[in-house]
C-alpha cells in the first residue's frame, strides 16, 4: 500500500472535526496530529484516494481555515507509517 502524507496548518478546535470528517470517508485517508504546539496535523492518504482527499480538503477549506505545509523536521516515520507501508 503506497501513502502519501499531506500536512495542514489548522485551528487547534478544528482538528477533531476534521479527524471526523475524513475518518467518515472510510479508507480514504488517516488524520494524526504531529505538532500540537503549531497545530499541524498528518493525513495519511492512500495513493488511490488522492482525488477524494483533495476534493474533501477544498471543500473543508469553506468551514475551516487550513493551509499545507511541509512536512515539518525532526517528526521522523513512526511506528504507524511504517506498519502501513510494509504491508
Amino acid at each position: 500500500m503506497d501513502l502519501t502524507e499531506i500536512f495542514l496548518e489548522v485551528s487547534p478546535k478544528d482538528i477533531a472535526y476534521i479527524k471526523f470528517i475524513f475518518e467518515s470517508y472510510e479508507g480514504v485517508g488517516i488524520v494524526r496530529t504531529v505538532d500540537q504546539k503549531k497545530s499541524i496535523i498528518d493525513i495519511l492518504v492512500v495513493d488511490d484516494f488522492q482525488e477524494t482527499a483533495r476534493s474533501i480538503m477544498l471543500s473543508l477549506n469553506h468551514e475551516v481555515k487550513m493551509r499545507e505545509v511541509p512536512r515539518p523536521r525532526g517528526i521522523g516515520d513512526d511506528w504507524l507509517v511504517r506498519e502501513l507501508t510494509n504491508r
